[in-house]
């Protein structure tokens, strides 16, 4: 195996939701193991809670997610996951399903580097840069 640098978010109790969600948009495989497969008695963390959430995608990305953890879910803001590439379909449609019940802030489009950008915060807080490179 290689090593890689995963994307890992935490929600409060939306893991499963908002890894659905982004198996809907991005596509791939999605692993869930909850509290109660593994053994934990709740009440808190709840049985039903993700206590770890993987998505794989067709196109190599690997993001992580987890319930149970106020204080980490409520700095999800302090990074952005970006997707990049020259495949401006595939990233348009990327932006396009993360901003449904999103906020976009920066809508997709030609920017003053040459490229195709956008900045979404889709619906689960979670901040999303993507970049399309243009031919020159």
């Amino acid at each position: 195996m290689t090593v890689r640098l995963n994307p890992y978010l935490h929600f409060e109790t939306e893991a499963r939701t908002a890894m659905e969600f982004y198996r809907s948009v991005l596509g791939g495989d999605l692993e869930i193991s909850t509290f109660g497969e593994m053994g934990a008695e709740g009440p808190v963390p709840p049985p039903e809670g993700v206590m770890h959430a993987m998505l794989t995608t067709p196109d190599g990305f690997v993001l992580m997610a987890s319930d149970g953890d106020p204080e980490r879910a409520a700095g999800r803001t302090a990074v952005s996951v970006s997707l990049s590439g020259d495949e401006q379909g595939k990233l348009e449609g990327w932006f396009a399903g993360l901003a449904e019940g999103g906020e976009v802030e920066v809508p997709f489009e030609k920017q003053m580097w040459g490229d195709l950008f956008g900045m979404v915060t889709d619906r689960f807080g979670v901040r999303w840069l993507v970049n399309a490179t243009t031919a020159p």
